[in-house]
């Protein structure tokens, strides 16, 4: 092997350390590499956990529960009206109709469930309580899951504005309608109002509202009596003062 030959591989080892070298200093440029540091925050992606994980940042949302008799308060029959023709395929609604797949609705808030004139029901159904506007709301939402073993194969209405404007036209399907529930904070209002509630002093009950509001007359009464002596008792007399109006 001659001094060609060896040049040659020497020509060919520093090709390969030199290309090395340049595949460094290229993977650099294009592929930086991320180091910890504040130098280095802006090469790296924030990423927000909550959202992946399916979070909300904040407190939570208030769920706000609407009572059955606030709803009831604001519904509207027409549109019950309107809601009820998905139920007319099984249902009549008239005063002395018969049944059809299921028995006639006239009447029936308040009315003693399974008992419409012959009309086969379900064990379940016979031996339910009265149909309260409550019963109908859970019932009318889901009935299988609020009845376990109704005939009834409706799906249900999910939504609470639907149920009650439903309501309210069941209310107008009868000679005597029953009046709605009244809502919750009418209830709480009716209960604290009126001069006969008891006023608890001291943890006894003591007085009504009207005794209170006597005697609070009376201590004012009391307080501008004394006020009145000792402002007498206190009085300069006249020569007391002197030319100029001043003591």
């Amino acid at each position: 092997m001659g001094d060609l030959f060896w040049n040659k591989v020497a020509a060919v080892i520093i090709g390969l350390v030199l290309m090395v070298m340049l595949i460094g200093v290229v993977g650099e440029v294009v592929f930086p590499e991320e180091h910890g540091g504040d130098e280095h925050a802006s090469l790296a992606y924030p990423i927000d956990l909550e959202a992946v994980m399916g979070g909300t940042s904040g407190p939570a949302p208030e769920v706000v529960v609407i009572d059955l008799g606030t709803l009831l308060a604001s519904a509207d029959a027409s549109a019950g009206e309107r809601t009820f023709r998905r139920c007319v395929s099984c249902h009549n609604a008239e005063p002395g109709a018969g049944n059809l797949q299921g028995p006639n609705l006239w009447n029936i808030v308040g009315r003693q469930g399974g008992t419409y004139p012959d009309f086969s029901y379900s064990a379940a159904m016979s031996e339910h309580g009265p149909w309260t506007y409550e019963e109908l709301d859970h019932f009318i939402a889901n009935p299988r899951s609020w009845l376990p073993g109704t005939a009834m194969a409706f799906a249900g209405i999910r939504n609470d504005e639907d149920r009650a404007d439903l309501l309210a036209y069941l209310q107008t399907l009868s000679d005597n309608p029953v009046a709605f529930p009244a809502p919750v904070v009418a209830e709480i209002e009716a209960e604290m109002a009126g001069d006969d509630m008891a006023a608890v002093v001291d943890g006894e009950t003591t007085a009504t509202a009207g005794d209170l509001e006597d005697q609070m007359q009376a201590l004012e009464d009391a307080a501008e009596t004394v006020i009145d002596d000792q402002s007498g008792e206190g009085a300069l007399p006249d020569d007391a003062i002197g030319d100029d109006g001043e003591n």
